[in-house]
């Protein structure tokens, strides 16, 4: 029984966690770009590679202090070896230890590690500027995506406003075809004029689902068919643009994450080509060094009196041999403990050292040379940049006018094709007109009305797309 309450817990925390996963509707235009910023996987990739850079920046800054290691070492040796006690040359078998500390501070290297930090620091900077170049590319990409669903929508409603009123009149003609009252091709045009609206409706929504899947991929998250998005008053802010291309491109420049990334990635590889020359110069540093060491073979030894003992000579005297003796000292080897000989064995060494480059195989050179190499990369890609948003800023201009004016255009036709409709669909239902007069003047209206949703739309992305360029 407990477990069946513990897997009932179960489903139901599992209902419930998908519940706050599911997006709430209706789904409001700063919401989505706000759950894009928290989900998108491109800008979580940046926002890591932003953090690498910071690790960099700090692991430069650290190589100004000193490097402070120490070592240990335990082993065995078998046969002829040195020991490290005596320095003398033993053929047994022994046991050995080291240890020591180590101390190294660079005092000069030509700048390197300033130059270096700099480097790093403008590396940093760019790599947080990304991270805002791919924000605000985010925030359009959804805005626009974001205006292609309600343009979609909108499109969709009059599909199905379109089919309704054909469903109306087809019904209204089946009542005459079957009392066989007036022109029976009526009937079939109709029923043909319905088939070619449902096939809209069916277009109009597909539409409309692959534009919420767009805006779903990029909000990384499940995507809801039924979610509804709240509109936007467009036809209250249609005005004319206020700035000039040029205007808009002195913003850009101005103002936009990504030129700003392009100029500190100049500025690092020229700080890279500054950190490359100190190749070059001469490296001064200070150094100090604390060692010690142990040997099984090292021994402490007592005396502990004397000996007679044959030196191997031998004295004759009248014909008879007599071995010389002499006196010898008596030794007790004692072996000397290992921290004893920790202690005993302490040396100390320090100095300072420099380092005259010479000759090291050209590198010092070919390292400058890739050095400028990469600073003519940033500043043909810094051009590069330039040029490509300046021709992306004009084409996007051109098309907000031509929008722009297509709208005004598409407005009046549309009221015009309306008013048509009206009289047609009157002289129609009156059988004052035929069924072509009807059709015609009925996808004129739905046409100009399809024009116009587009062009509002469109003008609204064009404004949208040059308000990302001014850095808005």
């Amino acid at each position: 029984m407990i477990n069946k309450h513990i897997i009932y817990i179960g489903i139901l925390m599992g209902i419930q966690l998908y519940a706050q996963e599911k997006v709430q509707a209706p789904l409001t235009l700063e919401y989505c770009i706000e759950m894009a910023l928290d989900n998108n996987l491109d800008l979580k990739k940046s926002t890591l590679s932003k953090d690498a850079s910071q690790v960099n920046f700090n692991q430069s800054k650290a190589a100004l202090l000193p490097t402070l290691n120490a070592n240990y070492n335990l082993g065995v040796s078998n046969g002829r070896s040195i020991d490290p006690y005596t320095n003398d040359y033993v053929d047994q078998k022994l046991t050995f230890s080291n240890a020591g500390l180590n101390l190294n501070f660079t005092v000069f290297n030509g700048f390197r590690l300033l130059n270096s930090i700099r480097q790093r620091r403008y590396s940093l900077n760019a790599a947080a500027m990304e991270v805002a170049e791919q924000r605000q590319n985010l925030i359009l990409e959804v805005t626009l995506t974001y205006l292609q669903i309600l343009n979609n929508r909108d499109l969709l409603t009059l599909a199905k406003s379109r089919l309704e009123t054909t469903r109306n009149q087809l019904k209204r003609l089946e009542s005459l075809y079957e009392e066989e009252f007036g022109n029976p091709a009526d009937y079939t045009d109709m029923q043909g004029q319905l088939a070619l609206d449902m096939t809209s409706v069916i277009n109009a929504r597909n539409s409309l689902k692959e534009a919420k899947l767009n805006l779903f991929q990029l909000l990384n998250t499940a995507m809801d068919t039924d979610v509804d998005f709240v509109s936007i008053p467009v036809t209250d802010i249609i005005k004319e643009y206020p700035y000039t291309a040029d205007e808009v491109f002195s913003d850009a420049l101005a103002n936009m994450a990504t030129f700003k990334a392009k100029q500190f990635r100049l500025d690092a590889a020229e700080s890279g080509i500054k950190a490359a020359r100190s190749g070059y110069i001469p490296k001064i540093s200070l150094f100090g060094q604390l060692n010690t060491n142990y040997s099984s073979a090292a021994q402490f030894f007592t005396e502990t009196g004397t000996s007679i003992a044959e030196t191997g000579g031998f004295v004759t005297v009248n014909g008879t041999d007599y071995p010389v003796l002499t006196n010898e000292t008596i030794f007790f080897g004692e072996d000397i403990r290992y921290m004893d000989q920790i202690k005993n064995n302490v040396y100390t060494s320090f100095g300072v050292a420099v380092t005259i480059p010479l000759l090291n195989g050209f590198q010092s050179k070919n390292n400058v040379a890739l050095e400028k190499i990469k600073l003519e990369a940033a500043k043909i890609d810094l051009q590069s940049t330039t040029l490509q948003f300046k021709n992306a800023i004009e084409q996007a201009y051109i098309k907000m006018e031509s929008a722009l004016e297509r709208y005004h255009i598409y407005k009046k036709q549309s009221e015009a094709f309306d008013e048509s409709f009206r009289i047609n669909e009157i002289r129609f239902n009156n059988g004052v007109s035929n069924i072509v007069a009807y059709l015609t003047s009925k996808n004129n209206m739905d046409n100009a009305m399809i024009n116009l949703s587009n062009a509002k739309y469109e003008y609204l992305l064009r404004v949208r797309v040059l308000e990302y360029y001014r850095g808005v």
